[in-house]
């Protein structure tokens, strides 16, 4: 896993996953800060709550692509709030043969936090991270942080840094 936030999802020192986010992205020199609101995972709903165009939200979907027949790979695919994750492209872009949404449990485990807290950081080896350039077009992205009742917004040229995601257009018009 390439970028200075990779690594497994247990958080030294029993840090929660929120805890390690704000320490890594401190260690870091990002540029960020931290928005309270109501407990809401829902992207649109939580975009009002926090101020902002939903565009600049980064949402966060776990997918699930098979590659031939012995080997599955998970991806983190990071999107614009307003837009929708092509997975077809996405099956393209990995040379897969099948795309779907993993299910809860799986995106759970993998991501390290519930759904609709995900974040848009891998700390699991066996999930690569991948931006639609869409979403890096804006000055900043709003994310929960691991939490319903606290977002981040990260300047994006950090984000980029600290992510290093793979950068490839992964929506569909909606």
């Amino acid at each position: 896993m390439s970028g200075e936030l990779g690594g497994a999802v247990a958080a030294p020192g029993g840090l929660g996953l929120y805890e390690r986010l704000i320490k890594d992205l401190d260690a870091a020199g990002a540029r960020y800060r931290l928005i309270d609101h109501a407990p809401e995972g829902r992207t649109e709903l939580v975009s009002a709550l926090r101020g902002h165009d939903v565009a600049q939200a980064a949402k966060c979907l776990i997918v699930m692509v098979k590659v031939g027949k012995k080997q599955t790979r998970h991806v983190l695919a990071v999107v614009p709030g307003d837009a929708r994750l092509d997975l077809q492209a996405l099956k393209a872009l990995l040379e897969g043969t099948y795309a779907a949404f993993a299910d809860r449990d799986r995106a759970e485990e993998l991501a390290g936090s519930v759904s609709g807290t995900v974040l848009p950081f891998s700390y699991h080896p066996e999930l690569e991270v991948i931006a639609d350039p869409a979403l890096l077009r804006m000055p900043e992205l709003f994310f929960n942080a691991a939490r319903l009742d606290r977002s981040v917004a990260l300047a994006t040229d950090d984000y980029v840094r600290l992510a290093a995601p793979r950068i490839a257009p992964i929506t569909t018009a909606s």
